[in-house]
């Protein structure tokens, strides 16, 4: 018997990416992803400035986005999916 496990977490690494650039590309993906995820860590760096982080905690804004939750590491954000 085939058994197909769905995944249920996933990362996405936006850090090389500008702030426009990034918003877009986390748009689309949540647009895309899976029902069966519930939570994506986003790596979007810190040392280089916290545009992107900003963007991920305070601007993005998304349907499917239930909760953002702050990481011990500052340069990482996890969402929550409904």
């Amino acid at each position: 018997m085939k058994q197909s496990l769905a995944r249920t977490a996933v990362e996405v690494d936006i850090h090389h990416m500008n702030r426009d650039q990034a918003k877009r590309y986390l748009g689309q993906f949540l647009d895309r992803v899976e029902p069966s995820v519930k939570e994506v860590t986003v790596i979007h760096g810190w040392s280089g400035g916290t545009v992107l982080q900003t963007m991920v905690q305070k601007g993005l804004r998304h349907p499917r986005i239930r909760a953002k939750l702050k990481s011990m590491n500052p340069g990482v954000t996890i969402l929550l999916l409904s």
